[in-house]
């Protein structure tokens, strides 16, 4: 879908405007990734909805998440269909499934088979992709 686009200066100058971690644009716009329980959001246990760090849109509710004890927060179900993006990931000699979001193309994180009930899932995403808004 991708219907946000900017320049690598707009998303840095929003994600600046924003507060964002430093490695929020590294993360979202270049796919890289923070380390293991470093982030913001992977301890945290608040009720409420977790958007996209970059065009605010709905990615996750708290009552998806769960500890999979990897290390980034994990949710086992997006906040409504079309709201995540799949894609094909051969970076680093592995076979995985990014996870992008749908209006900016935000890289997230990847998802995993290996996840609980109902759907088997884990959405295995960066802190610095995320935003949260209490409830």
């Amino acid at each position: 879908m991708n219907q946000i686009t900017k320049t690598d200066q707009e998303w840095r100058e929003l994600l600046a405007a924003k507060g964002a971690e430093p490695v929020a644009y590294a993360v979202t716009r270049q796919a890289a990734t923070e380390r293991p329980f470093t982030g913001k959001y992977e301890g945290h246990w608040s009720s409420g909805i977790y958007r996209c760090i970059c065009c605010d849109a709905e990615l996750f509710k708290s009552g998806t998440k769960f500890d999979a004890g990897c290390g980034w927060p994990s949710f086992y179900q997006a906040a409504s269909e079309g709201a995540i993006e799949e894609r094909v990931d051969t970076s680093h000699g592995m076979r995985r499934v990014e996870t992008v979001c749908a209006q900016c193309g935000a890289h997230l994180g990847h998802v995993f088979e290996d996840g609980p009930a109902p759907t088997g899932l884990r959405y295995c995403m960066n802190s610095a992709s995320l935003d949260f808004e209490a409830s």
